[in-house]
């Protein structure tokens, strides 16, 4: 199972940006997935994520109504839309996964995943 994430960079406050998780190893639809994100000297906190066989997607409460979260089936891949960003928004962002279902309420607990992509980092100017 490999989980690649890209679409980071450089953008200042009010920008956007676009994450993408593209997934090999996990067949479509069949898996949990979600974004987290760590700060420097933070903790890692859970972003969003989409759960298989569909449901609510939860959101930390930092980015409601910023960030949309979504997948592609029949490209196996997962996206974080990232509106009006802010300086605090900065960190590296991960994509996880795991191969069954997960409830809503463990859907941003980071030990609910198994695998894990490399992260790209994300930064907000001010």
């Amino acid at each position: 199972v490999q989980l690649q994430a890209s679409g980071g960079g450089l953008v200042q406050a009010g920008g956007s940006l676009r994450l993408s998780c593209a997934a090999s190893g996990l067949a479509s639809n069949s898996y949990s997935v979600a974004w987290f994100r760590q700060a420097p000297g933070k903790e890692r906190e859970g972003v969003s994520c989409v759960r298989s066989g569909g449901g609510g997607s939860p959101y930390a409460d930092s980015v409601k109504g910023r960030f949309t979260i979504s997948r592609d089936s029949a490209k196996n891949t997962m996206y974080l839309q990232m509106n009006s960003l802010k300086p605090e928004d900065t960190a590296v962002y991960y994509c996880a996964g795991r191969r069954s279902r997960i409830i809503y309420s463990m859907c941003l607990d980071p030990s609910s995943y198994d695998y894990w992509g490399q992260g790209t980092l994300v930064t907000v100017s001010s």
